[in-house]
């Protein structure tokens, strides 16, 4: 398991309104065989605690999970060409909605650098809510 810089840049769209969100943080990237799985830490605002989010992207492009623990959890499942109902966790309870899995792209991984990128749409109740982008690179870390 390498120690990495991740530097993650996620775009969302509702409309003709775009919103752009980064983070730069620490975190880890394992290699099991299938899937490369990065975890890191969201560090939120007082008086809400930190989450943890795991991310799992399949090598063959087919599949992404990321998975949010703490006192709001989620599960996002993103497969390409196919839609999933997952749960996303709020402060006012939880939101079923559906993601459908536009793109998914594992760069080469190469000495702990590397990137993924994934695109996907989330609809409620079957309305078209955003279309998301998020933009994942990484580095080894120098200072393990």
């Amino acid at each position: 398991m390498d120690r990495i810089v991740l530097k993650i840049t996620g775009t969302q769209q509702a409309g003709m309104q775009k919103d752009k969100t980064e983070l730069t943080t620490i975190g880890t990237l394992r290699d099991d065989g299938l899937a490369y799985i990065v975890k890191y830490t969201e560090e939120c605002e007082p008086p809400y605690s930190p989450v943890d989010v795991t991310v799992r992207i399949q090598k063959d492009e087919s599949f992404v999970e990321m998975r949010r623990s703490g006192e709001h959890g989620s599960c996002l499942t993103i497969e390409k060409a196919k839609r999933n109902l997952c749960h996303y966790g709020t402060e006012f309870g939880g939101i079923l909605m559906g993601i459908y899995g536009r793109d998914i792209e594992a760069g080469e991984v190469q000495d702990g650098c590397g990137s993924f990128t994934f695109r996907y749409d989330i609809d409620i109740n079957g309305a078209v809510a955003s279309k998301n982008t998020v933009n994942m690179t990484f580095s080894k870390n120098q200072q393990n």
